[in-house]
């Protein structure tokens, strides 16, 4: 008996392409604009000869030195939150769950253990290989959270697996704490770093996680269709040729990718990848091939914002990324619980 001919276009909500591409337009636009205020807003806000001047090269005044500062932030900012998103979509395709986040599935909390452990344990100090340690993390952590989640009747349902990436997510932060507090020496970092931000961020840094992102990207972008055949079931994903498992592991090797190689530059920043890819769903449909670039999109320009609003909100001290996104991310999480009816998950 032959398979049914059903296009994956079935399980997606359909946007006509003008509309689609309207808001891609519209999306970097957006970016873009958001970008150049970075560079010129924070506790000293610059003019435009400023900001060209230090595009130029030159960095003899104190506001074109401000904004050199300012060009790797912002750009650290877009590459994470894009990665963040990207990761957050892709979960959720993964998993067919609505709760999938870097965050909420303790995939975050797992790269940020894996990196204190091999500071404090293990005396790692490159920054190359806090990368590779924050993505074996990442991985070992989702891993553990979707074999938990699976366990009992029904296996992997949203519910479940929202538990126990918060308890796994709990669990392991207790042990940041345990390694961090003995250690004052590494404390004060740690504690700033455990937020979430891109304060610190150098062309050093972005130059070496680059890779790493670009990887995860490219995987993720690729394993786009097959999400849309995953989205109508594993039986009739199968059916139409799809090898489901296969699919599902290559797919969450490109979110660990961006998981864990952003949280090692950034920290684990939370709820962009809750939050992105459903605003997302509503303006560009279910398409995974349109959803996951445009929550790219979608994603550098929240972390990008929310990075702007900390430096506002309390000049001429600065509020971490983290502390915004939370806020954000925190009532939209309770939302979508309460839009599911979280018993019917």
């Amino acid at each position: 008996m032959t398979a049914p001919s059903v296009s994956p276009d079935v399980a997606t909500r359909r946007r006509p392409a003008p509309v689609r591409a309207l808001w891609v337009v519209v999306a970097i636009a957006v970016l873009t604009g958001l970008m150049l205020a970075s560079i010129a807003i924070g506790s000293r806000s610059v003019g435009w000869s400023a900001i060209l001047d230090a595009l130029g090269g030159a960095d003899d005044t104190m506001d074109t030195a401000a904004v050199s500062l300012r060009i790797p932030r912002t750009l650290l900012a877009v590459v994470v939150g894009a990665a963040l998103a990207l990761a957050g979509g892709v979960m959720q395709g993964v998993t067919r769950n609505p709760l999938a986040d870097p965050g909420i599935l303790g995939v975050n909390t797992g790269a940020s253990l894996a990196v204190v452990t091999g500071i404090v344990s293990f005396g790692l100090a490159s920054p190359a290989s806090f990368i590779w340690v924050a993505i074996g993390g990442a991985g070992l952590t989702a891993l553990f959270v979707y074999a938990v989640g699976s366990l009992g009747r029904g296996g992997a349902t949203p519910l479940k697996l929202a538990l126990a990436g918060a308890a796994t997510s709990a669990a392991l932060a207790s042990l940041i704490s345990a390694f961090i507090l003995p250690r004052a020496d590494l404390s004060a970092n740690f504690q700033s770093w455990q937020i979430g931000g891109v304060g610190g961020a150098t062309f050093a840094t972005i130059k070496l996680v680059v890779p790493f992102l670009a990887v995860g990207f490219a995987i993720s972008l690729l394993a786009a269709r097959s999400l849309n055949s995953l989205a109508l079931g594993d039986e009739l994903a199968a059916g139409l040729g799809e090898r489901v498992a296969l699919t599902r592991a290559v797919a969450a090797l490109g979110a660990v990718l961006l998981c864990g190689a952003a949280t090692a530059v950034a920290g684990p920043i939370g709820f962009v990848g809750l939050v992105v890819p459903h605003v997302c769903r509503l303006l560009i449909g279910l398409d995974h091939r349109w959803l996951l670039p445009f929550s790219a999109l979608i994603g550098a320009s929240l972390l990008t914002a929310a990075d702007i609003a900390g430096r506002i909100v309390a000049r001429p001290s600065e509020v971490d990324v983290g502390i915004i996104t939370a806020f954000i991310g925190a009532p939209f999480f309770i939302h979508i619980v309460r839009r599911q009816k979280v018993r019917e998950l």
